[in-house]
């Protein structure tokens, strides 16, 4: 009997994606929050 392997790739794709959709996040938060800051401070300065 043949045991079925193709799942495992499926779901190694999906988490290389969320991994991608993750730091996809997490850079344009970080960017956001730097353009607010460097608003500020030219606002303030």
């Amino acid at each position: 009997m043949a045991m079925k392997r193709k799942p495992a790739p499926t779901l190694g794709k999906k988490k290389e994606q969320v991994n991608k959709k993750a730091i996809i996040w997490a850079s344009s938060v970080f960017g956001v929050i730097v353009i607010a800051v460097a608003v500020l401070l030219i606002i303030n300065g």
